[in-house]
């Protein structure tokens, strides 16, 4: 390391530690930011460093958790890693991260959508793993084809030796892998789980070659599944990766069968939900291509419980309280399919309109929450645009008297607490920066540690 980056990395450090010690978050990004001030290049140096090079995950909805799920399959056989595990995705929180991992072999990063394109000019990572590609936050990324294309010149620049880990059952992003030679693709093939047909909201349903509307043989999640198009025949490629035997149980746990190239093996995932499934995998194609073994696979995702405010259980006074992320619609959807098979007595939903929500709320317009408000006893509609939410389950068909309207999240959350017996669950469905503050809340009361500290653990 040069002299000149050694200062840097220390003086990021510092202020790093300084931030987290006056109780600010900012420890997460600020050594970042502050690098990237000093010296934009210190990200590519310090990359360059790692002996076993850069992974990268990125996805729409998921990327957190596959990147958690991949951590702990080789955060083992003494593997050190640098991995921005608070879920800080900018590449300031991919710098912070490097800047934290000193002695890591190597670099495990999530990357937002539109950071990827930087981040993989920045590390020239080893692996890359694309996970899928939703309609979100329109505001800040545009329509879901100009992100797929950001995507496409990316992964064009990639190092032919690179492994590119994609999910084949999203058309847009199976397509992405074109011609390259070294590519895992993953997918699903257990017809019992598929959905009966495409939702309203569904998006990559028209062919990425002609554009003729798909044809499904199985729809998982959202546009999710195996297609052909019946026009160009562009269809679903051989998986070499694929997932079978699954079963969902409830909000508990779920099952599935990996097929790989080098064997098969049974998982247990102390996770609910077809999407985590889909995680599941992508962490798997992750780590293979890293050199992990099938069984450290099984392993690691078998001790894997949740990842950072996605599905994460926090004890609250002889209660629980279980945060479910959901951000646009597809995800949303998944959420509403899990709790089906056993809607909670007490709902809290809360949105948030901030910048990292995206602004635009009208995605819960496109949310299928049908099938959980024929059933929930009540709804606490919590957030900054708790009123618009509020209206959102009235027109669903929520009887007005199963439903409060509480702005305050601190407020909501207590009336929610309050009203589920002891021993059980409360259920919330907040967005990112509600996910943010209500952890907050609950840190403040002991409960769980404060979202910075992740950073560093």
């Amino acid at each position: 390391m040069s002299a000149r980056l050694a200062v840097e990395t220390v003086a990021a450090r510092a202020l790093g530690t300084l931030s987290r010690a006056v109780g600010r978050g900012g420890g997460t990004t600020v050594p970042g930011k502050v690098l990237w001030k000093l010296d934009p290049g210190a990200v590519d140096q310090l990359a360059v460093r790692l002996p076993h090079g850069v992974a990268l995950v990125s996805a729409t909805n998921g990327k957190t958790t596959t990147t958690a799920m991949a951590a702990e399959i080789l955060g083992t056989d003494g593997r050190r890693l640098a991995w921005n595990r608070a879920g800080a995705n900018l590449l300031s929180g991919i710098a912070s991260a490097l800047v934290a991992g000193r002695g890591a072999d190597l670099g495990l990063f999530e990357a937002d959508e539109g950071a990827l394109p930087e981040a993989i000019e920045r590390t020239q990572p080893r692996v890359v793993v694309l996970g899928n590609l939703f309609r979100d936050q329109l505001d800040r990324y545009g329509e879901l084809e100009i992100v797929a294309e950001r995507w496409r010149t990316a992964v064009a620049r990639l190092s032919p030796a690179s492994t590119l880990v994609v999910n084949a059952d999203d058309p847009v992003v199976g397509d992405l892998a074109g011609e390259r030679e070294v590519v895992l693709r993953f997918g699903l093939d257990d017809p019992r789980q598929a959905r009966a047909g495409l939702q309203h909201a569904a998006d990559s349903k028209y062919c990425v070659r002609c554009g003729a509307p798909y044809e499904y043989a199985a729809i998982y999640v959202g546009h999710l599944g195996d297609y052909r198009c019946p026009r160009c025949d562009h269809h679903r490629p051989e998986l070499d990766l694929v997932v079978t035997d699954i079963e969902l149980r409830g909000l508990h746990s779920s099952r599935f069968r990996l097929l790989a190239p080098q064997g098969a093996i049974d998982v247990e995932l102390a996770l609910p939900g077809l999407y985590n499934v889909y995680n599941a995998a992508a962490a798997a194609g992750l780590a293979l291509a890293v050199g992990a073994s099938l069984d450290e696979v099984r392993t690691g995702l078998s001790r894997f419980s949740a990842a950072f405010g996605r599905f994460e259980r926090i004890p609250a006074g002889g209660k629980s309280v279980v945060l479910l992320l959901v951000k646009n619609p597809a995800g949303a959807n998944e959420v509403v399919r899990t709790l089906e098979i056993g809607v909670p007595p007490v709902l809290v939903i809360a949105l948030n309109d901030a910048i990292a929500d995206g602004q635009d709320v009208s995605w819960i317009w496109d949310v299928d929450f049908e099938p959980l408000l024929e059933h929930a006893g009540l709804v606490i509609a919590t957030g900054d645009r708790a009123a618009e939410l509020g209206l959102r389950m009235i027109y669903g068909g929520l009887p007005a008297e199963r439903l409060e309207v509480v702005p305050s999240l601190e407020d909501a959350l207590d009336r929610g607490l309050g009203l589920v017996e002891a021993g059980t669950e409360l259920v919330v469905l907040p967005t990112y920066t509600a996910m943010l503050a209500l952890r907050g809340i609950l840190a403040g009361r002991g409960a769980v540690r404060p979202y910075w500290e992740e950073q560093r653990s």
